[in-house]
């Protein structure tokens, strides 16, 4: 089988690509390598994947490809106010152009959504029928990419599954669009306490970008079309027990410094995720605890620094 994996030089794209090529199938990357992970591009070539340098917004040769993986997209949600028509363009625009290309060639689309297309929860866990109303452009583009798929699905007979991922981390997330595991993780590999914004009470649901690749070849393997599923490990966890997790494995003995709440985030989140373990038979594998060491010991191996 033939896949083409957008964005695949990125953090999520590129674990996407290296985990499906792993399992068999013959895997073409495409990405503009603008926002492109180092680590991820480094292991795609050493996989020896082709890589197509090339963006969703002007590419065409969709023809060929069993199966197209949409992973493509800016990220950053304090990015996303700022520039706004940018998000939309490059995110839901592009999401377009490859549903209708997917559509016209009859591979099945994966598109990678966000749990930021809930906006802030009335009720969790967070189900998959629960009211969408994102709060920042990132969440409006990512949701917009949803609804034109399913408007495409009707009009056009594309064939596709959403996967709305939660909080992802892992070895080769971005410094510059880094979340808040890449933030702890970085601080305490130097030795120095996690910055909090809050009172880090707040909740997330911290999955594995391994877990994510999984959920991904089993959207393929399962035969499932036209369906949204969260993918998440469907257990919260505070940011302040993350932080102190984070100081355990490092062995940072100070407290976590404890800054002024960030406007606009939301307070709690969470998944069910009952639906893909239902119809995927999708199951979290890497324990928080087990991906921290990981991050730790790759880090540590970046500075040189042992034990």
């Amino acid at each position: 089988m033939r896949v083409l994996v957008t964005g695949g030089a990125g953090f999520i794209g590129g674990h996407v690509a290296l985990s499906l090529a792993e399992r068999g199938y013959e895997v073409v990357v495409l990405d503009n390598l603008e926002r492109s992970s180092p680590l991820l591009l480094t292991r795609l070539r050493e996989a020896g994947l082709p890589v197509l340098v090339g963006d969703v917004r002007s590419f065409h040769d969709y023809g060929g490809y069993d199966v197209v993986v949409h992973a493509a997209a800016y990220i950053d949600v304090a990015e996303s106010v700022e520039k706004p028509v940018e998000y939309l363009e490059n995110n839901a625009v592009a999401t377009a152009r490859v549903a209708k290309a997917c559509a016209e060639s009859g591979a099945l689309m994966v598109y990678m959504s966000s749990a930021a297309v809930y906006g802030e929860p009335e009720s969790l866990p967070l189900r998959e029928d629960h009211p969408t109303r994102p709060i920042s452009p990132y969440g409006l583009s990512k949701l917009v990419g949803e609804q034109v798929l399913h408007v495409f699905a009707k009009t056009y007979g594309l064939r596709y599954v959403a996967l709305r991922l939660f909080n992802v981390y892992g070895p080769g997330q971005s410094t510059a669009y880094a979340g808040v595991v890449s933030r702890f993780v970085e601080r305490a590999a130097r030795g120095l306490p996690p910055v909090i914004y809050g009172d880090g009470l707040q909740t997330r649901d911290f999955v594995h970008v391994r877990d994510v690749a999984r959920a991904v070849h089993l959207s393929v393997e399962q035969g499932v079309s036209n369906e949204v599923f969260n993918i998440a490990t469907g257990r919260p966890t505070t940011i302040l027990e993350l932080a102190r997790l984070v100081c355990r494995l490092a062995g940072v003995e100070a407290e976590p410094i404890f800054e002024r709440p960030r406007p606009g985030d939301i307070k709690h989140s969470y998944a069910d995720i009952s639906k893909a373990t239902s119809l995927l038979g999708y199951r979290p594998a890497v324990s928080l605890e087990e991906g921290l060491k990981e991050l730790l010991d790759l880090h540590r191996s970046a500075r040189g620094v042992t034990g």
